[in-house]
């Protein structure tokens, strides 16, 4: 039996939803910084309009240092939806490349740079294991209309699922209103993947007496009289970075720096979020610091190479990371490793594209109806 635990060891081939993936090409393997950027750069000029890089908050500084737009995943896929590019380099991982090429127009390309840069969170909820799971929380349940509800973190055909449902995709900003949206239409929640977002957002609307939690990696542990009864049902399934966060972090930061304000990504545990001073999405972790006072204090409770930017583009602010050196950054944003980006860019100068992430067009429906679902709260 596959436990959360042995799901967390099995990285890379058990999480990847596609099953190409190219290796670097050996002479680009050893390249030097300096050698790198000059390439980077002299492939950008050559491909000029016909191009734009995407950065995730979350992506190392040798990647957004090329990025034409730099923010977190849905804002990405937007820019590249209002740009004229034939090409969109996603540096971030396959859901949010997908997502780009949702909303992007048909003629427009996304590329990942490297294909093994697949979220695990949402490899902990794909749409075969979801619709087995349906079947069994519908049949606890029968006589509840359920309207599912996927976080952003989640891969197309995920989304298209919640479709298909009536259900519709959020994002960490308005999960609150997409519960809204659904409690008016019916009368149970299923919320995937990320079970610390869907607590967070339960206690938000005061309903965090209406909570059952789907473990879908234990067969024998759901109980189906609980989900009868709750309005709520939350998978389990949460990001490794934001769950690592503590409180006795918070209270370490707190003693070691007297003033220090501390603000954390909802992402987080329960208790995280009860105890930081403010939480939410990188959109507002990055608002918070950019409008501090100079001489502030802010500790972080994100992936660290978030923290990292702001240290660097917000000197006037001591940014600190909650952790210290214990922060982690996020393993599946670590595989675009900037020679794979040199390598997509000069190859499509020669004409030739790799890892174009493409969703089948059944999916690519559906997929947009879950996020036009959630333009319209």
């Amino acid at each position: 039996m596959v436990t959360m635990e042995t799901a967390e060891l099995e990285t890379d081939l058990s999480l990847f939803k596609y099953d190409t993936l190219e290796q670097l090409p050996s002479r680009y393997r050893e390249l030097e910084a300096k050698e790198r950027t000059d390439r980077i750069e002299a492939a950008l000029a050559e491909l000029g309009d016909d191009v734009v890089i995407l950065g995730h908050n979350y992506q190392r500084r040798e990647i957004v240092e090329h990025a034409d737009f730099i923010g977190d995943s849905y804002q990405l896929s937007k820019e590249a939806a209002d740009a004229d590019a034939e090409y969109v380099i996603f540096g971030g991982v396959t859901f949010m490349a997908e997502s780009a090429d949702i909303i992007t127009d048909d003629d427009q390309s996304v590329i990942l740079p490297s294909m093994e840069a697949s979220c695990p969170m949402a490899g902990m909820a794909e749409a075969l294991q979801v619709d087995s799971a349906w079947a069994e929380i519908t049949a606890a349940a029968p006589d509840a209309n359920i309207i599912p509800i996927t976080y952003m973190n989640s891969y197309a055909d995920l989304k298209a699922f919640c479709a298909s449902q009536g259900g519709l995709v959020c994002t960490s900003s308005n999960a609150h209103e997409a519960f809204e949206y659904a409690f008016e239409r019916g009368d149970k929640v299923l919320f995937l993947p990320d079970k610390h977002l869907g607590e967070n957002t339960a206690h938000r609307l005061g309903m965090e007496d209406e909570i059952a939690e789907w473990d879908p990696w234990d067969p024998e542990g759901k109980d189906a009289e609980e989900v009868a009864e709750s309005d709520i049902i939350l998978w389990d399934g949460y990001c490794q970075v934001h769950e690592r966060f503590r409180e006795d972090h918070i209270e370490q930061v707190r003693e070691a720096n007297p003033g220090a304000k501390v603000i954390v990504h909802p992402e987080c545990r329960r208790e995280v979020v009860e105890a930081a001073d403010v939480a939410g999405s990188t959109a507002t972790i990055c608002e918070t610091v950019a409008n501090a006072d100079p001489g502030d204090t802010w500790a972080i409770g994100t992936e660290i190479h978030l923290t990292n930017h702001l240290q660097r583009w917000h000197p006037e602010v001591n940014v600190l990371p909650l952790c210290g050196d214990a922060c982690m950054d996020c393993n599946a944003m670590r595989q675009i490793d900037p020679n794979y980006l040199a390598w997509v860019l000069e190859e499509l100068v020669e004409g030739r594209e790799h890892n174009v992430i493409e969703v089948a067009p059944e999916e690519k429906e559906l997929a947009g109806v879950a996020l036009d679902r959630m333009l319209e709260i």
